[in-house]
């Protein structure tokens, strides 16, 4: 089996709104919603149709927990940001802790 199909490829932008929507019990305006608040926003087909990665619907199920927890899409969108960023400074911190070990060697 070919581990390279964009089935198995977490951030290939597979999935439609309709079919995000009925996966996750959502409307499909909320999804759409989600988009102009730049909270989740999935890539564009060349009809210009959205189009989500697996990785993008769960960000989507993270953001519908947050609104049901009373956040507002702002303060989901300001989260995920910095949850993003956060993820980012640890990875880069993991490097350089793996070059300074490297370097005492």
């Amino acid at each position: 089996m070919n581990s390279s199909l964009p089935i198995d490829d977490h951030n290939a932008a597979l999935y439609t709104v309709g079919q995000v929507a009925s996966m996750l019990g959502v409307q499909p305006a909320y999804l759409r919603r989600l988009d102009t608040e730049e909270v989740v926003q999935p890539a564009r087909s060349t009809g210009g149709q959205r189009r989500y990665s697996r990785v993008e619907i769960g960000q989507v199920e993270r953001a519908t927990a947050l609104t049901a927890e009373g956040l507002t899409l702002a303060g989901i969108r300001r989260l995920l940001l910095l949850e993003a960023e956060v993820a980012e400074l640890q990875r880069l911190l993991t490097l350089e802790r793996a070059k300074t070990r490297g370097s005492r060697t």
